[in-house]
């Protein structure tokens, strides 16, 4: 047999033998976005026609393109289930177990990472043993991808998804599990959660390439030394291939690795966040998001830092903070107390999203100062309250026209007027000029809000990070 013709033919038989596939975030026991027109995409040979069916009644056709990819909407119902979904090609496949309920991403670095069990450095969760014996429950999902860099966008992940259980859920993201039982329990849908997170991480690594360009910070062509550092790779890896999954938002919680350029956090992550939502084409969806806790860091003061993150949540489209202050440990730069950050997130979510309305979700922000004689006085956008057992002078601070800050004294105008202010004022500075409150590595706050969030920290002057 001549050869040319040998080799066409095992070419078609290769061709004939290819199957249908799937992206690998879907799967059997998967929760998909309710009521929308959410994506389903693979593979097949080149021109293969692609046939879904779903058990809700909803189908959809389409034809595979000259690289043999797939892609094609598919509307679903009210939350419910299980469903589910047979795609018809060269090959079947059926997905079985399928949710409908609200999806959401988290992501970001180690503290989101962070299973229920503990680990990493012999850290424990406050309450995630208890939480582990109760977990049960088929109407939480998680989908943790496995950590993974590549220099160039992928197509798939590895992951599956998993119920909650006391079998399962101690490898779940804490924070992520928190969130998702609150949700659970007050909405009363299935709850779908995808991780993607990585300890040590940089924003510039999950954000993609040309972002980044624009942004004048160019793009990597090998990995650093902690590649979980290196710009774009984990936007590749970890990100690029969940594209197009229905979600209703995201969750991030990361920050410690850019306290060296905080300076140029929140554009930074402005930028990330304006990327994915441009290619997720679903409008701006929200992004909600933890500030990095209290720790001794030593030098790179993470007020600078946390600062930036409080300044994305007021200039970043349907973004917001939580403050976690009152709940880090500057021993451990995994706090263990991650139920309040979980529950923290869905207490904004369930605000925003869900329509629960009746309580205040924010902690409260500095909104004005004004200098009269000795003392500057501070406003706030709601009522606040100072914590008794913690000196005030222990994190206010006030200073001069010499920039020099002293501790400082504070206490309430007047506690049970709505037009309650905060007096800062030392004898060491007569004529102040500036104040700043918590701007330090490792804090233990005195300045809460009436609903018992804190306070983040803040300052009246505008002296750059290295100064």
């Amino acid at each position: 047999m001549d050869v040319k013709i040998l080799l066409l033919l095992i070419c078609f038989s290769l061709v004939t033998k290819a199957q249908t596939t799937v992206g690998t975030v879907f799967g059997d026991g998967m929760v998909l976005q309710q009521q929308k027109d959410i994506y389903l995409w693979g593979t097949d040979n080149v021109d293969a026609k692609i046939n879904v069916v779903s058990s809700w009644g909803e189908t959809a056709k389409t034809t595979t393109s000259k690289n043999g990819k797939w892609k094609m909407q598919l509307t679903t119902p009210n939350a419910g289930g299980p469903h589910t979904i047979t795609i018809k090609g060269s090959s079947t496949v059926t997905i079985d177990d399928v949710l409908i309920g609200e999806v959401w991403v988290i992501s970001g670095q180690s503290n989101m990472q962070l299973p229920l069990k503990g680990g990493l450095d012999g850290n424990f969760i406050e309450g995630g043993l208890d939480a582990i014996v109760n977990s049960k429950n088929d109407r939480i999902r998680f989908f943790t991808v496995k950590q993974n860099a590549s220099l160039k966008p992928m197509d798939n992940v590895n992951g599956r998804w998993e119920k909650a259980a006391p079998s399962t859920s101690g490898s779940f993201s804490a924070v992520g599990y928190f969130f998702a039982q609150q949700l659970e329990k007050v909405l009363d849908v299935p709850i779908g959660i995808i991780v993607t997170a990585w300890g040590a991480s940089t924003a510039e690594a999950w954000t993609d390439s040309s972002t980044l360009n624009d942004l004048g910070l160019g793009s990597a062509e090998k990995m650093v030394k902690m590649k979980q550092q290196t710009p774009s790779v984990l936007y590749n890896a970890m990100i690029h291939p969940l594209i197009g999954y229905g979600i209703k938002g995201v969750l991030w919680y990361q920050g410690e690795a850019n306290r060296p350029n905080a300076n140029e956090y929140e554009k930074i992550v402005n930028a990330m966040v304006t990327s994915w939502r441009k290619q997720w084409n679903i409008g701006d969806f929200p992004f909600y998001y933890a500030q990095i806790a209290p720790f001794n860091y030593g030098k790179n003061n993470s007020a600078f830092l946390r600062e930036a993150q409080l300044k994305s949540s007021q200039s970043l489209q349907n973004a917001e903070m939580v403050v976690t202050l009152d709940v880090g440990d500057c021993t451990q730069i995994h706090p263990s107390k991650k139920r309040e950050v979980g529950k923290r997130l869905s207490y904004v979510a369930l605000a925003k999203d869900y329509g629960i309305s009746g309580y205040d979700f924010k902690s409260p922000t500095l909104t004005n100062y004004f200098i009269e004689e000795q003392e500057i006085i501070l406003t706030f956008s709601n009522r606040v309250h100072l914590n008794k057992n913690v000196d005030p002078s222990e994190n206010f601070e006030i200073a001069g026209t010499d920039m020099v800050f002293y501790p400082a004294n504070a206490a309430m105008t007047s506690p049970y007027h709505k037009d309650q202010k905060i007096r800062v004022f030392s004898e060491k500075v007569p004529h102040p000029k500036a104040v700043r409150y918590g701007f330090k590595n490792c804090v233990l706050p005195t300045l809460f809000g009436r609903n018992g969030l804190p306070v983040s920290s803040f300052r009246t002057d505008n002296l750059n990070v290295n100064e």
